[in-house]
This record gives structure tokens, sequence and C-alpha cells, in this order.
């Protein structure tokens, strides 16, 4: 080889050598997924589909047991990602958290991010809420994937934002009775898209009718329902035997949705009291239930 070229050939192979490692350490980066909510398209839309109406004063809807479902569902799609957490977006007035809105604030590895409702109860400012974070979360290399539970086209410039740093946008919607609930442009835009049915939502949407059970009764302590929990794990392992819960440690501290939803109404039947949008009595639940499961293995 000239001499003269033996420098440079040095350099390539030291700069090939940096790459190689560069890449080598990429490989064993593990991916990050986080999930993005438009709450307003979910309440219209599974409200509709589940309870015949967009009316959020018409039905119940089970944020808790419905974001760990998607937490649940994301989990099965990016199988080698860590969740990095899960973004609702809603309106308030002002930008204060209502009640129901304060209590999925305080959900582990959830984020409530408000927009603003004006006069008419419109939202305003959640679709740019929705393109800061995208944008500063794939430009920081903090995700790999984007979920995106929406259907507004505005939401076009956020995708655009985000692949724009190499983040991959994948557009979850949610079955309409006919014709379409998601833009256009929007389906045009994302790497993926898939559709949550009925089936998915139905354990988490309920017209409002009579109590189930009697709003006198007394509210149950943190450990009387944790007691429970544990409760229910020893009847599940005798009747359904140990595999079949040793299935879901590598899940913990999550339970899948429709193991949750049949935690719940087995307590909610034990205690004659009803659990739901009481966040602090279903964390007790679960950690009664986990603690007792675990004990086991």
């Amino acid at each position: 080889m000239n001499d003269d070229l033996a420098p440079l050939s040095a350099r390539i192979d030291r700069t090939n050598e940096l790459l190689q490692r560069m890449l080598a350490e990429v490989a064993k980066t593990p991916s990050t997924h986080a999930i993005f909510v438009d709450a307003g398209y979910l309440y219209a839309a599974a409200g509709r589909l589940v309870a015949g109406t967009e009316d959020r004063r018409a039905f119940d809807l089970d944020a808790e047991g419905l974001i760990e479902a998607l937490i649940d569902r994301a989990r099965t799609i990016f199988a080698d990602s860590r969740l990095l957490r899960v973004y609702w977006y809603d309106g308030a007035r002002r930008r204060i958290h209502t009640a129901e809105q304060q209590s999925i604030a305080e959900l582990p590895d959830v984020k409530v991010r408000l927009g603003n409702l004006n006069a008419n109860n419109q939202q305003k400012g959640v679709d740019s809420l929705i393109r800061s974070d995208l944008e500063s979360l794939a430009r920081h290399r903090a995700i790999s994937d984007a979920a995106l539970l929406g259907g507004d086209e505005d939401l076009v410039s956020a995708v655009e934002a985000a692949q724009g740093y190499g983040a991959r946008v994948h557009l979850w919607g949610i079955e309409a009775p006919e014709g379409r609930n998601q833009a256009e442009p929007l389906l045009w835009e994302v790497d993926s898209q898939r559709t949550l049915d009925l089936d998915f939502f139905k354990p988490y949407v309920a017209r409002r009718t009579a109590a189930a059970y009697e709003s006198t009764a007394a509210r149950p302590t943190r450990e009387n329902v944790r007691f429970v929990g544990a409760q229910i794990a020893a009847k599940w392992l005798a009747e359904r035997g140990r595999e079949s819960l040793r299935e879901l440690l590598p899940g913990h501290p999550y339970l899948p949705g429709s193991v949750d939803q049949d935690l719940l109404v087995e307590a909610e039947g034990l205690l004659q009291y009803s659990l739901r949008g009481q966040s602090d009595l279903r964390r007790a639940l679960r950690d009664g239930f986990w603690e007792h499961v675990q004990a086991q293995y």
C-alpha cells in the first residue's frame, strides 16, 4: 500500500470499529414504547360503541381497568419492548383536574395532560400537547414506538414530527358502529393501524343505571380489600391450578385485562361494595392478590 494512504486507511479502520461498537450497543439497548390516549376520542367512540351515546354523563368508564387493558395489549404487540408510560390527554375547565381525572393521574405509569374546555365543552389545546410530547420523546430517543389512540386529522402533524426523529407511530382506533371515526389523512400517515373492538371495551363501559350495590353500604378499609384479594388468589389457585397463576408472574404489577376484570367482579360480590372509580381500593385488592400468589412461588 502507498505510504501516503496508510494514515487514511488507519482512520477508516478506526471509524469502522467505532461504528461496529455503536451498533452493538444499540442492539443491546431495549426498545421503549409509550401509549398516547386522546380521551375525548376514547369517550366518544367507546361510549357510542358500547352504550349507544357519546354523552359522558350517560355512561361510566372504568378508566383504570381500561388503561391496564391497553398496557396489556401493548405488551403483546411490542413483545421485546418496555413501557415508558401512558399519556392521557383530556380537557378540563381552566385546566383544573376533575375528581375522575385526579384518580387517573394517581395511577402508576400514567401521566395526565390537560387542555382546556370551552363553553361548548369542546377540547382546546389537546392536539398540541400530543404533538409536543410525541416530538420531544422521539427527539430524545426516549421511545422507539408510539401507540396513539385517537382519530382527529389534527394529529397528523404530531405523527409526522415523531416519525421525523425515527419513531414508529401505530394508530389504534375504536370500532365504529357505522362508517369511520378516524380521519383518512391520519390513517395514511401512521406506520400501522389496529382497531379495538366491542369485546375489548365491553368490560369497561356501562350505561348508568341503578347502583349494583346499595350506596349506603359502608366503605371497606384497604386492609379488608387486601384480605379479599388474597382470598380470591387462594381460591383461584385451588380452582385453576398453580400453572395458570404462575403465567401471570412476568406481568407483575399488571394483570391481563380479562383477569383483572374477573378479580374486580368477584371482589365486589364478596364485599357487596362497588370498587369502580376507587383507585386506592383497587390497588389494595391487587396488592393482596399478588402477595398471596408470589408467596406460593
